[in-house]
């Protein structure tokens, strides 16, 4: 529920990129902020110069994604024991929650992994991300999260939207109960979001509000690029979008 307890307010978090995303997201009436780096891979850990910057503006809660590379949520050995080190280290610095997900090589929930992150975290708020979205079993991975001790769950149902996975998203929040929050998201925006929200009874909402900017450096370069063959990426610069928030959270509690 949003901070004014009216039952047409679903609490919204926005999944933001960098300090200013944060500031971007709580200018524009966020009440959570998820807290990233590379949204092109779906979010990964951000630095902690990142985190402490965030400490020290934001003025609404925001939970930090642990998450060491992008693709599958199959972790190394190494890998797991770095996100261990990130939660404890997060833990210490005094952010509000972290945002994880351990998958087995079979589509479950490592349990082993996230009930020793949730352990590590304590007394942060812990959310399960969309490796739920990959798992197998949707209703037996809930009471596996359940089991682990995970306070929410970031799922579209399944589907790479709401709108479509909607009933399944309406399922979810009939299983969770009391007893772990749905956060759904999906392409959630100002068309979409109010109906999504009657159809599926989600009280909270995550959503990316993002749109690209041309770079402002003068001099470019055309023989080279960072990565990949869409050179030009080099010369636009995604950023959030505060209007575009706003017209979301405005939809959405119509």
């Amino acid at each position: 529920m949003a901070l004014d307890g009216s039952p047409n307010s679903p609490l919204i978090e926005v999944c933001v990129e960098g300090i200013d995303g944060l500031l971007a997201a709580q200018s524009a009436g966020a009440d959570r902020v998820e807290l990233c780096a590379s949204l092109l891979e779906g979010g990964l850990t951000p630095s902690f110069g990142t985190v402490r910057a965030a400490l020290e503006r934001a003025t609404i809660p925001f939970h930090v994604i642990v998450r060491p590379r992008g693709g599958d949520f199959l972790y190394s050995d190494a890998e797991y024991h770095s996100m261990l080190a990130d939660v404890a280290a997060l833990r210490e610095m005094g952010v509000a929650g972290v945002v994880v997900g351990c998958l087995t090589a079979e589509g479950v929930i490592d349990e082993a992994r996230m009930t020793a992150l949730v352990q590590a975290a304590d007394p942060l708020a812990v959310t399960c991300h969309r490796a739920f979205d990959m798992t197998r079993d949707p209703a037996e991975a809930l009471e596996a999260l359940i089991r682990c001790g995970v306070g929410r769950v970031l799922t579209s149902g399944q589907r790479d939207t709401a709108a479509e996975g909607a009933d399944l998203l309406a399922a979810l929040v009939r299983q969770a109960g009391d007893r772990i929050v749905i956060l759904g998201c999906g392409a959630l925006g100002p068309d979409t979001i109010g109906e999504i929200r009657k159809k599926t009874g989600l009280k909270e909402m995550h959503f990316a509000a993002l749109k690209d900017l041309p770079s402002e450096m003068r001099y470019r370069n055309p023989h080279v690029g960072m990565g990949g063959t869409d050179l030009d990426r080099e010369y636009r610069i995604t950023v959030t979008d505060p209007t575009l928030i706003a017209d979301t959270i405005t939809a959405a509690r119509a």
